[in-house]
């Protein structure tokens, strides 16, 4: 039986730590057992407030979101200078390099490219190109709003359980968030926003992802006739990722959740109760007395927050998944949506088991 078909999940997703220095051509360097060009970088400060930066090779290294905001795709010069052979170049822009300030930066790899042409193909209605890697279930996907109801090619060949949607053009639309384990088709959440899941035709035309096209309605968060559009779109790799749900109990004997790896990185969301941020966690930014599994540090994609310590803890990273150690936060009675990238495989295909730290 395989438990997976990623050895080294390094190879596709890889976190890196750092210190800006204020300065020109700042080298970050992946220390992951195998290099990594990344394709989508997410950069966030630490040790201060600041926005959340991100960038990808398919729309180019001088254009950025925020996704703590709605605000339109910005050109800028002083960011990403390069995408290297094992991480990446930035310049003296401040929320990623400046000076004294420590940062986070989740990247992940796509590498191939693919252009689709709607009506050649007939996958699909709305034209699309971008960049993928279906080995990791991961693409970048780009189209041109049309303003009606459409499907559009993501290039994966497996279903997405999460696909993350930005209009670049208009500074008004939220980040639409689809995710498998919501209460349907038409259910949605912003990434930019504290809210809980969302119901309506408008977004995802009530209509949940195939192995070749994701489907959208005529809102302009997600097409408007027009605009340009970025997708993320993610399909689940046993031993690799996992995208799911759980239920909280408010209490510091948390569920455990079946991941079948190690994580290195835990997205986290309550999706039944607004008011609730959503949540990174890292095997990085790890408990500063660096005892055990557990991971006191944490980000907010919705919000500029420096990054938040908790003394009691908040989850474990454990061999084949993750424990929580905390009420509330992300473990009050609610449901919880997750999107979790792999350490290692809890069994390689080889058969080499997974342990904890």
């Amino acid at each position: 039986m395989a438990y997976t078909t990623i050895d080294d999940p390094s190879a596709y997703f890889q976190t890196a730590l750092y210190t800006g220095n204020g300065g020109d051509d700042r080298a970050v360097t992946n220390d992951g057992n195998s290099n990594l060009q990344p394709d989508f970088l997410w950069f966030k400060t630490r040790s201060e407030s600041g926005d959340h930066n991100l960038v990808d090779s398919v729309r180019g290294a001088n254009k950025l979101y925020k996704s703590n905001e709605t605000d339109a795709e910005e050109t800028v010069s002083n960011g990403v200078q390069s995408f290297t052979s094992d991480g990446f170049t930035v310049n003296q822009r401040q929320p990623m390099n400046k000076d004294n300030v420590t940062y986070a930066c989740w990247q992940w790899k796509t590498g191939t490219s693919f252009t689709n042409d709607a009506s050649s193909t007939g996958i699909g209605t709305i034209d699309s190109a971008g960049s993928v890697n279906q080995d990791a279930g991961f693409s970048i996907c780009s189209y041109t709003g049309t303003g009606s109801a459409g499907t559009i090619g993501h290039g994966l060949s497996a279903t997405p359980k999460m696909i993350i949607a930005k209009n670049r053009s208009d500074g008004g639309q939220f980040w639409a968030v689809y995710h498998a384990s919501l209460g349907g088709a038409n259910k949605y959440l912003s990434l930019n926003s504290t809210s809980s899941e969302q119901g309506g035709t408008a977004i995802w035309n009530s209509t949940h992802p195939t192995s070749s096209v994701f489907s959208v309605a005529g809102h302009g968060t997600t097409n408007e006739n027009g605009d340009g559009f970025i997708a993320y779109c993610f399909a689940e790799k046993k031993g690799y990722s996992k995208f799911g749900s759980y239920v909280g109990n408010n209490n510091a004997d948390g569920n455990f959740i079946y991941l079948g790896f190690k994580p290195s990185f835990f997205l986290a969301k309550n999706s039944t109760e607004s008011g609730y941020s959503w949540e990174i966690f890292d095997n990085k930014r790890n408990s500063p007395d660096g005892v055990g599994n557990i991971i006191k540090n944490r980000l907010f994609p919705d919000s500029a927050a420096s990054e938040g310590i908790n003394s009691g803890g908040y989850i474990d990273f454990v061999s084949n998944g993750v424990k929580i150690r905390k009420a509330g936060d992300t473990n009050s009675n609610n449901t919880y949506i997750y999107m979790a990238f792999a350490e290692n495989p809890f069994v390689t295909s080889t058969g080499v088991p997974a342990t904890a730290r």
